[in-house]
């Protein structure tokens, strides 16, 4: 289980980014993030795994006090928490299975990392995610050569690689066409359905919908909504997104 407590995240000239956010994120749940571009999600996201310093609050992982945590202790919940990001953040010019073992740097020494050397056994698990996600044949390909949608099914290959407990995704089909969006989406959900949680930070509300298990709302920093996709009304929806917007269907 993951628990927030009274998150707060200010960033310098007095941007409060989250506002005291709690929340309990159960094992095996699909949660989406939805608002407005600014409203937190990535913020939050980000606070989790400590790739962003909270101000103040706590988060909890499975009992253990992330904002606690240094040094080796950080590593270690680091290695349990996968991340894929917007861009995918891929190196392009390496090929995928180089990009998808590096997945594995939080388990190796820091020579093995620097020299990038990694057993056997990692290469097998390698081959084995980008099986997962339908690009084995593709291994020996430069990650550049490759669609974005492909390019973001080797981003969860890697992070499935840290034989991770959650998955974060920070908005991880916003560069995606509708039909590319879906594919990647797909991939999460079975991950989730094979008993991953996964936290999925989404703009559009049909995709919550369409994947959510639980949909959770901020807007400026704020928690303003907690509950079932399908809960969400037009005047939910107007409360989230603001009075003049508009729902747009991703079919």
């Amino acid at each position: 289980m993951l628990v927030v407590e009274h998150l707060v995240k200010d960033y310098p000239g007095g941007v409060r980014a989250l506002d005291d956010v709690s929340l309990e994120v159960h094992d095996g749940e699909f949660l989406v993030l939805i608002g407005l571009s600014g409203s937190g999600k990535s913020t939050l996201l980000r606070c989790i795994n400590r790739l962003v310093e909270p101000t103040s609050g706590r988060i909890i992982l499975d009992g253990v006090d992330v904002t606690a945590a240094r040094g080796p202790d950080l590593r270690k919940i680091r290695r349990r928490v996968g991340m894929i990001f917007q861009q995918f953040n891929l190196v392009k010019r390496s090929t995928v299975l180089t990009n998808v073992l590096t997945g594995r740097l939080g388990y190796v020494s820091q020579w093995q990392a620097l020299a990038a050397h990694f057993g056997e056994e990692d290469y097998r698990r390698a081959l084995a995610n980008l099986q997962r996600v339908g690009l084995r044949e593709r291994a020996q390909q430069r990650a550049d050569r490759l669609s974005g949608g492909q390019q973001q099914r080797v981003a969860i290959a890697r992070a499935l690689m840290q034989e991770p407990g959650i998955m974060l995704a920070d908005e991880p089909v916003a560069s995606l066409d509708p039909a590319t969006s879906h594919s990647v989406l797909r991939y999460l959900q079975q991950i989730n359905r094979e008993g991953m949680t996964v936290i999925c930070s989404l703009h559009f509300l049909s995709l919550a919908r369409t994947y959510g298990t639980r949909v959770i709302a901020l807007n400026s920093g704020r928690l303003i909504f907690d509950g079932l996709p399908r809960d969400i009304d037009e005047q939910r929806f107007r409360t989230i997104y603001g009075e003049e917007a508009v729902e747009v269907e991703i079919e």
